[in-house]
């Protein structure tokens, strides 16, 4: 197979990237785009497999990320997509590299933080593109030998035909330009010494392995342009999570105490309680749970169904769809709330993806739509609250549309974060900013009641009592303060 080397490098003119491709890379990011979006990176970033790259002197976060690129064999402008993939000469493997201190100063161009001399290397070898399928490439990336990116071309969002196609609406792509087509889940951070290899296969053809050596720089820059500066933020995207860039997990609304005080307190007297405060709407009604004997209290995640129309299942309904990315991306103690507009002509959810919920974590699911293989789900521990049973899939009425963004779910709304009480007396939805100061309400309620009732099992009537008179509350004052000597 064709080596690349020099010659290959100097006849790209240009060298474009594409943002975001592979659908586990989209749950990572906690984004999906519903259009292919790119970046320029100039081709002196180019360098052959073997080649030593700087992390900048003052820089901490080198982000490597493993990438199938496409080598444009002759020119395209305005091709459509049955044609586009005849325009490319073959693939070959590449790494992005950039610096995350830098992106602040980007605005957006990526040019400062992944321009930089060596940060696109390319290679070993060339397999041809006429001699493989787009769709069944496999790319693998190692860091200092351990394999971290493992992934296929087979769901791509964007199909390497339909960027090569976008693109030549607005721009020739010349022989030799390069195009980076994304990166899976699993790209990370590098050190100087560290050892990057890349790889692309398809059957028993391979590039090879592209290998990078990191190293430190020495010169460190001038005091006339941005310099290097980072934030957790920056840390968490280019580690890949907050755990792996080694940040303490981010607080949580929902902490320990105030879910035990929640879990602690009925129905009943949170939704009094609320409707003190003017809160009349926050009930999901007319679901049927699973479990009846659970009760749970977790933080909302949310997933919007949209009603189907054809054409637009075609690019929104298969793949790691919106339905899936939901279920793969909740976590632990985390309510997946479904809008599916009460409609109760097909399922939303079924054994598998249920199951996977439960693996995960998932305190539970909220439908107000249908449910499938309903025997399964009901066996799970998880308990999935829903409309109905319904043996159909969903594109017979849905299409999984978008994730954690506001939602209605069986007349409430929910938004992300809301925090979900569901037993077998309803579900209500608490917003975050008053739970606290709602619960304590509600033990306050709940130690009157208890009072109350003691009082009417002895003989007295409500009158006065239920609610207190002036009377009875110094009474009630006197038996919590005994009870609390107990």
């Amino acid at each position: 197979m064709e080596q690349v080397n020099g010659d290959t490098l100097a006849a790209a003119r240009k060298v474009i990237a594409v943002h975001i491709n592979y659908p586990s890379r989209a749950a990572q990011r906690g984004r999906t785009p519903a259009q292919p979006s790119y970046f320029l990176k100039p081709s002196s970033s180019l360098a052959p497999s073997g080649s030593v790259i700087e992390r900048p002197a003052g820089c901490e976060l080198l982000g490597y990320e493993g990438e199938i690129a496409l080598v444009i064999g002759k020119a395209a402008r305005r091709v459509g997509i049955d044609d586009a993939w005849s325009h490319v000469a073959a693939v070959t493997a590449s790494n992005d590299l950039g610096v995350y201190d830098l992106r602040y100063a980007d605005k957006g161009s990526n040019l400062r933080s992944k321009g930089g001399d060596g940060f696109t290397p390319v290679g070993p070898a060339l397999i041809p593109a006429d001699a493989v399928d787009p769709a069944g490439l496999r790319i693998r990336t190692w860091h200092n030998g351990q394999l971290v990116q493992d992934d296929t071309t087979e769901d791509l969002l964007f199909p390497f035909a339909r960027l090569v196609a976008d693109l030549s609406q607005l721009l020739t792509l010349e022989e030799g330009d390069i195009i980076l087509t994304g990166t899976p889940a699993g790209a990370s951070v590098a050190r100087p010494g560290d050892v990057l290899e890349v790889e692309v296969s398809a059957g028993s053809l391979t590039t090879g392995r592209l290998i990078t050596r990191v190293e430190e720089g020495t010169t460190p820059f001038a005091d006339f342009g941005a310099g290097p500066k980072v934030d957790d933020l920056q840390r968490e995207e280019a580690w890949g999570s907050r755990e792996a860039a080694g940040l303490p997990a981010p607080a949580s609304t929902l902490t320990p105490e105030l879910k035990a005080k929640l879990e602690s307190v009925a129905t009943a007297t949170l939704s009094s309680q609320m409707r003190k405060r003017g809160l009349n709407n926050v009930s999901i009604d007319g679901l049927q749970g699973t479990r009846p004997d659970r009760r749970v209290v977790g933080l909302a995640r949310t997933l919007r169904y949209v009603p189907n129309r054809e054409d637009l299942f075609k690019t929104h309904g298969g793949g790691f769809n919106a339905q899936k990315k939901a279920i793969d991306s909740v976590n632990e103690g985390e309510i997946l709330v479904m809008e599916a507009r009460c409609e109760k002509g097909t399922g939303t959810v079924g054994d598998i993806l249920a199951l996977r919920a439960q693996v995960r974590g998932a305190a539970a699911i909220i439908t107000d739509g249908g449910v499938r293989d309903y025997t399964a789900v009901a066996g799970l521990d998880m308990p999935t609250w829903f409309a109905n049973t319904h043996p159909a899939v969903l594109g017979r009425r849905h299409i999984p549309w978008d994730t954690d963004i506001t939602i209605a779910c069986g007349g409430a709304t929910v938004q992300p974060g809301d925090i979900i009480v569901a037993d077998s007396d309803g579900i209500l939805v608490i917003p975050p900013a008053i739970a606290e100061e709602l619960v304590d309400d509600c033990i306050t309620q709940e130690q009157e009641e208890t009072f109350i009732f003691e009082m009417v099992k002895q003989g007295n009537s409500v009158d006065g009592l239920y609610p207190m008179n002036k009377e009875w509350q110094t009474r009630y004052e006197e038996w919590k303060a005994g009870n609390a000597d107990d």
